[in-house]
């Protein structure tokens, strides 16, 4: 890595460690383990804990798709898992049992005896500068470079180059000058600049080598693993990429494929994509924004609510310590609703579902091009073999998912019948993790009950005018605290209900984690936001016959507007809580309170201080750098933070422009911490993001069912539309505020369940309004559901079904309109298939002729020996 500990003479001089002790074969892999310092007694230096795989601080001499890491695993795939062990950093811990001891020091050596079978070249550098810790460097040869090359299928450039057609006429003109026009935003590298010339690539085979160009064997698999490249490359992505002052500019995906490897540079990718897509989306939810803010004092029902002359007096919003209150009061709260309340969020609902589904498209079609610029078209998803022990039964390496190719252990696999347990288990314990959740928003929702009624006892004039507010804003704070304690404790047991299920290879591992994960994770981080939206305010009962939780608690009820305006500040607290806290601080906080950890373990101070003074290897000075955790905590904050644009957009039209933000901060934050702050993870070849592609597409289709409910069930967007279109005199909203209150006698409260002030006011209260479509007191049914409830609430799930079936269709239109695989990809690559046959052919014919004329030559010369 490129950190600021080493000046560039330093670092230059780091350099000679990359090398093995002839100076002539460079360092690809590099394993470390703990080793005896004379101080330490009876930790002997044979002694390690758990063998694990550690730093990558380079990798295998490899192709675009291969490297040192990517050879090691694979070939530990195909090998006996019994000696499928790797090493740790961790320092010597004491031994108690001398024979332990001898069994770790001998695993170690059966491992370091396999990689010599394999081919590998090993060299042990025991007299290191980092105090404990002893280093194994690994070369990878030519041969074992290839016959690797050709079991992992990886394609490779031939020797065979085309010309890449170009566009012409008036596109090839809006297109040099839609680039020149976005020049300043190009990172300065040259990976984004269009070059007419490629390389035709085929699958390599040591039977094939006549077709590609081995002029150059050094070089020939690419060199992001060789030492000259690898501090080079690091550097131009810490001043590309890994800087705030350039946020502004694209990233260079090509060159952080080219370093990290093609998952990671598809997330970067994937990243890259969503989040300018963002600055679409946050364009529109700002207008939308200040289209409400532009109309609010032209809402008829928000002026009725707010006209002084307005006396409508409302039913307490709790027992006995509240008391009666004017509507009036509420005019803030109606302005402010309105806001995210108006008849532009409907249109917002539907962009944003078509937004999604464009998103979806478009990183389909940026997928497929970065597979062809890659060269993995051809690469198939293989399944991959369980490792075998001994007996014959089946293992994986545990843990490989969160530390990013990292094994801290051997599973063993069992049967179907023998993992019937874990599968109960695995139900049983995601049922409780939810059941927690569920209890967190019910012990959250006493907790607003009860702080309300104590506020309303208040003497005091200032807590008793800001009762709704203060209740609202610390319940969302409780929450938001609660979900990221939950999230910390869910990833945990995700990650033990995963390894206790025993998957049975490592790409089921990571599904299976992710998919339990996302579950937990969603639900602990939406179910508040749920309660808020469809729930509060609905199962309340009414006036004299209220619904209670315990007998003592009554549900929650909505003041004039409140519901959507909790609903907002619910979803903003959250969101920008989690981006804030969870996305940055901890990504900043946790890895240096890690470091400093290691630094109080480890007797890491005085190294440091001589740190400096020292002419360190590379892999001595990345030895200290945090382990690289994996993917998954990476895209699982952008999935979340997804949910969060899309879900309840209707009611926080200004979601995706805090996400923007975020993102903005998140991309930079993210490149910084690759480079600088983590070891380099091993790179692994894939062609898309997985299962994470299927989980975007289910939180886009929910986000159209959800928005529609929002809109038909939360907003006053139907009661108005059936106001204004059923009963309304005139055509007009005015009136709409006295029709959705109801009437009730305050002489049919419940005995004890009365005001205590019933002079609240100044003057005696006879009647009282509360919000709900039910009969007058006078009426021959009182109380009753009236005929307006249900005209409304079929017209609600009318609604419902109609928004749902015009968005999906119109999201199948975009489907259809955006072809999965751009044209001219769709040409090269039929291109290549044709020359590549081509070349194979000629190459062959080329190849069989030099045997013939050999033969010939032969032929006639001993037909001239028989003549003489």
């Amino acid at each position: 890595k490129i950190t600021k500990a080493l000046t560039p003479e330093e670092n230059a001089s780091c350099q000679h460690g990359l090398f093995l002790q002839d100076g002539q074969k460079r360092v690809d892999y590099i394993l470390t383990y703990p080793v005896r310092e004379p101080s330490e007694g009876r930790c002997s230096q044979r002694s390690e804990q758990r063998l694990t795989e550690s730093t990558v601080t380079h990798s295998a001499c490899h192709s675009p798709q291969i490297q040192g890491g990517d050879l090691q695993l694979h070939q530990l795939q195909r090998r006996d898992a019994s000696s499928a062990v790797a090493y740790v950093e961790m320092g010597c811990v004491e031994e108690n049992n001398n024979s332990q001891e001898d069994h770790r020091s001998l695993k170690r050596e059966e491992f370091e005896e396999k990689l010599r079978k394999m081919g590998l070249e090993i060299e042990k550098d025991e007299k290191a500068l980092v105090p404990g810790v002893g280093f194994v460097k690994i070369h990878a040869p030519w041969n074992v470079l290839c016959r690797e090359a050709e079991l992992m299928k990886l394609k490779m450039p031939t020797k065979k180059v085309y010309e890449v057609k170009q566009s012409t006429g008036v596109v090839k003109t809006i297109s040099s000058l839609v680039n020149k026009a976005l020049e300043l935003l190009h990172p300065h590298v040259d990976e984004h600049q269009q070059t007419s010339i490629k390389h035709l690539s085929h699958t390599f085979s040591r039977d094939k080598q006549h077709l590609f160009d081995l002029s150059d064997k050094d070089n020939f698999f690419d060199s992001k693993t060789r030492s000259s490249i690898f501090y080079f490359s690091a550097q131009l992505l810490y001043e590309e990429w890994a800087n705030y002052s350039v946020f502004y500019k694209y990233q260079p995906i090509g060159l952080v494929r080219k370093y990290f490897g093609e998952k990671i540079g598809l997330y970067f990718a994937w990243l890259g994509l969503y989040t300018q897509m963002l600055i679409l989306a946050s364009l529109v939810g700002v207008i939308v924004f200040l289209y409400g803010c532009a109309t609010v004092n032209d809402n008829i029902p928000s002026m009725e609510i707010c006209h002084p002359k307005n006396n409508i007096t409302m039913c307490p919003l709790c027992d006995r310590v509240c008391s009666y209150w004017k509507l009036s009061t509420s005019c803030g709260t109606a302005r402010a609703s309105y806001l995210f309340d108006n008849p532009a969020t409907v249109f917002f609902s539907i962009f944003m579902a078509l937004w999604a589904a464009m998103f979806m498209e478009h990183w389909k079609r940026k997928q497929m091009q970065l597979n062809y610029e890659w060269d993995l078209t051809g690469l198939e998803d293989k399944e991959q073999d369980p490792k075998r022990g001994r007996d014959g039964s089946a293992f994986i390496l545990k843990g490989t998912v969160a530390a990013g190719g990292t094994a801290t252990d051997l599973i063993q696999l069992t049967s179907g019948r023998h993992r019937l347990p874990a599968y109960v288990t695995n139900v049983v314990m995601m049922l409780l993790m939810i059941g927690v959740t569920f209890a967190v928003v019910f012990g959250v929702i006493l907790y607003r009950i009860s702080t309300q009624a104590a506020l309303y006892m208040s003497s005091s004039p200032t807590s008793r005018s800001h009762i709704q507010l203060t209740v609202k804003t610390t319940a969302a704070i409780i929450n938001l605290v609660i979900i990221l304690i939950l999230d910390e404790v869910y990833g945990a047991v995700a990650r033990w209900l995963t390894v206790l299920e025993a998957p049975k290879n490592e790409q089921s591992f990571e599904e299976k984690l992710i998919f339990k994960t996302f579950i937990l994770k969603f639900v602990n981080a939406f179910t508040p936001i749920f309660y808020t939206a469809f729930i509060r305010g609905r199962l309340v009962g009414r006036p004299g016959q209220y619904l209670y939780v315990f007998e003592s608690y009554r549900a929650e009820e909505c003041a004039h507007g409140a519901c959507l305006m909790e609903l907002c500040i619910q979803l903003s607290i959250i969101m920008l809580g989690k981006q804030l806290i969870q996305n940055n601080l901890f990504e900043i906080g946790i890895p240096k309170f890690k470091k400093l950890i290691r630094y109080l373990r480890s007797k890491q101070g005085s190294f440091i201080e001589e740190e400096r003074k020292k002419k360190l290897h590379r892999y001595e000075s990345d030895h200290f750098l945090e382990p690289f955790a994996g993917l998954v905590p990476e895209y699982m904050e952008m999935i979340i933070q997804f949910g969060f644009v899309t879900l309840f957009v209707a009611s926080f039209p200004l979601a995706p422009l805090f996400a923007l933000l975020n993102n903005i901060i998140e991309i930079r934050l993210d490149a910084k911490k690759f480079v600088t702050e983590l070891r380099r993870p091993v790179a692994t070849r894939a062609k898309d993001i997985g299962i994470w592609y299927s989980i975007l597409r289910g939180v886009a289709l929910v986000a159209v069912i959800i928005n529609a409910f929002v809109i038909s069930f939360t907003s006053d967007f139907i009661p108005r539309m059936v106001y204004q279109y059923m009963y309304s005199p005139d055509g007009s909203l005015h009136g709409f505020v006295n029709h959705t209150l109801s009437y009730f006698n305050v002489s049919h409260f419940e005995h004890g369940k009365e005001t205590m002030d019933p002079l609240h006011l100044g003057y005696p209260v006879e009647v009282c309004r509360y919000k709900d479509y039910r009969e007058p007191p006078w009426s021959p049914s009182p109380y009753e559901i009236s005929k307006e409830f249900w005209a409304v609430l079929a017209v609600r799930l009318a609604f419902v079904i109609v928004f749902q079936n015009v968005v999906l269709l119109m999201n199948e239109v975009v489907d259809w309109l955006i072809p999965d695989i751009p044209k001219d990809i769709s040409l090269q690559i039929h291109k290549e298939n044709t020359l590549l046959v081509d070349l194979v052919m000629k190459e062959d014919r080329d190849k069989t002729r030099v045997p013939e004329r050999g033969a010939s030559s032969g032929t006639k010369k001993t037909y001239r020996n028989n003549n003489n």
